[in-house]
């Protein structure tokens, strides 16, 4: 266990996540001379004594082999696994990150999709959220969200569903179910992805926490896909992080009178992107004329297929009742000849049949019944 592991699991007991102080420190200064500085109260920052008075609770080492027996690891800048998008975060970028699971935390992210929206979550969104997370997971990309209620639980809970990997990124340790009835979703997510978090194991969620917990989710994606978010919902920082960032941020609209979508629907005409499916998030984040979405079409029409004389003669048979070849030429303005010849191949597809009194309607093969 290197000495500069170790400082970085002690500075994250002793310094709140995207503590900018911390982070301009580590610009020119080890993990391990930032703690001695801290102890010897030549940081330089203003009130440093709080980072001094949590010295004397801090076990790093244990919080190592804590995270160690579950199965988890603490990563930091120049480990191999370590996403190297994070660092776009400039300043408030995270110095390490306890990790739970086995999947590689950066060949995860290199395609993944944030997905995330409101705890008080409506049936609509849910369904929209989980549906999403288990499109793109089939599609080969991974889904991040924050482990709450309602949108992130259902986005999670998809992508498991399709046996895809999933990120939850918490603000509390990653041994620590909050919330608590979420325990086997966690459990879940750790056997098949990754519980991420910037806090040390153990530690509580504050609600300076959630926030800034989302700078993460938005930096480690390749967009951020807002599903349900009320005017002041929390999971519109994420969309605001990822366009501060750079990073694509998309919409998924909602009934115009849901409180729950209002912020989503002012997000689009701010400028997010408004998509309906995991194929136009993909082709929205993924590889410019690569990961291209189907464009959308609506049931299919025998007609159709028709060219334009058999199109035109075919319109000009009456809908309630029969008539003669020399009435449909006139009506149609081509010669009986033609009119026959159309008809002819009409009455073989169903379009038309012939009786006692005539040319009539019939019902195409194919056609919805």
């Amino acid at each position: 266990m290197s000495e500069e592991r170790v400082a970085r699991a002690l500075l994250s007991h002793l310094a709140e996540p995207g503590d900018r102080r911390i982070g301009r420190l580590l610009r020119t200064s080890s993990a391990a001379e930032v703690v001695d500085m801290i102890r010897t109260g030549t940081t330089g920052i203003e009130a440093e004594e709080g980072y001094r008075v949590r010295l004397a609770t801090a076990r790093p080492e244990e919080h190592l082999e804590r995270v160690g027996a579950l199965g988890g690891r603490l990563l930091m800048p120049g480990d191999l696994e370590w996403p190297r998008q994070l660092d776009d975060l400039g300043d408030a970028a995270p110095w390490a990150l306890w990790v739970r699971g086995t999947v590689d935390l950066r060949l995860t992210a290199l395609r993944s999709v944030a997905v995330v929206g409101a705890r008080a979550a409506t049936r609509y969104g849910e369904r929209v959220a989980s549906q999403l997370g288990s499109d793109l997971a089939v599609s080969g990309w991974s889904v991040v969200s924050g482990g709450a209620f309602g949108i992130d639980k259902a986005a999670h809970l998809g992508a498991l569903a399709a046996q895809g990997v999933t990120v939850a990124v918490l603000a509390c340790g990653v041994d620590v179910s909050y919330p608590p009835s979420n325990d086997v979703v966690f459990a879940r997510i750790a056997a098949d992805g990754l519980i991420v978090s910037e806090v040390p194991p153990g530690a509580a969620p504050h609600r300076t926490r959630f926030l800034v917990r989302n700078r993460v989710i938005a930096a480690l994606t390749r967009g951020t896909v807002v599903v349900e978010a009320a005017l002041r919902s929390g999971a519109l920082s994420t969309a605001h992080e990822a366009e501060r960032l750079g990073r694509p941020v998309l919409g998924i609209p909602g009934t115009v009178t849901s409180e729950q979508s209002r912020g989503v629907h002012r997000a689009i005409r701010q400028g997010a992107l408004l998509v309906t499916s995991a194929a136009e998030v993909i082709e929205a984040v993924g590889g410019i004329g690569v990961d291209l979405a189907p464009e959308p079409s609506g049931p299919g029409d025998p007609r159709d297929a028709l060219d334009p004389l058999a199109a035109r003669v075919l319109d000009a048979v009456p809908v309630r009742r029969a008539a003669t070849l020399e009435s449909v030429a006139r009506t149609a303005g081509v010669t009986p000849a033609e009119t026959a010849a159309a008809l002819g191949l009409l009455e073989l597809s169903g379009f038309v049949q012939h009786g006692p009194d005539g040319w009539a309607l019939g019902a195409p093969r194919g056609a919805p019944r």
